[in-house]
């Protein structure tokens, strides 16, 4: 297994807090959780970290749970050439999937999350996810054999998923999801 260092420091996530939700907590109150070297699409991998990244544990663990049954799906802001236009629950991003496999990773990085927090004695219904970010592991190489005795490669990525969460005071709490209904 790979290991690589974390992308972020415990003060740069006490800095984070107080420059978004403006509340000083410590670095006894920040949590974090490593997922290595999943076999997951490293594109939608980093479209949900981005949507993810600001939802409380339990938010996080219910929308992930509603894209693994394709209740809910998850914007594509970055990667969208030729890309399907769906109907979503929000208002003016139509580039949308539902990414199940990378679903069930994050689902499995965000519990590690939650535990590492309860293990820690802190409030579980208070954490944050403040970082969220993706790294590219180790290349799987793998040869096609093709005729001539010519081969292809068949590489497989694997990506790295890195959460790292907060536990900040009950009135600086994110109540719903940041989702802007549409109006009809």
């Amino acid at each position: 297994m790979a290991r690589i260092d974390w992308s972020i420091d415990t003060e740069d996530i006490v800095r984070r807090v107080r420059e978004i939700y403006g509340a000083s907590i410590t670095e006894d109150q920040v949590v974090k959780a490593l997922g290595y070297e999943y076999r997951i699409s490293w594109k939608k991998a980093v479209e949900v970290a981005r949507f993810i990244r600001g939802f409380t544990i339990k938010q996080a663990e219910d929308y992930l749970g509603n894209v693994i049954r394709m209740k809910m799906p998850i914007p594509i802001r970055r990667f969208t050439k030729k890309q399907a236009h769906h109907t979503t629950p929000w208002e003016g991003w139509p580039v949308a999937k539902w990414p199940i496999k990378v679903a069930k990773a994050y689902l499995e990085v965000v519990k590690n999350l939650e535990n590492n927090a309860s293990y820690k004695g802190l409030n579980v219904d208070n954490v944050v996810i403040i970082h969220a970010a993706i790294h590219k592991g180790r290349k799987i190489k793998n040869y096609m054999p093709r005729a001539f005795g010519r081969s292809t490669p068949w590489f497989q990525d694997t990506v790295t998923i890195e959460l790292a969460g907060a536990e900040i005071p009950e009135e600086n709490v994110p109540k719903k999801l940041k989702l802007r209904p549409k109006p009809y």
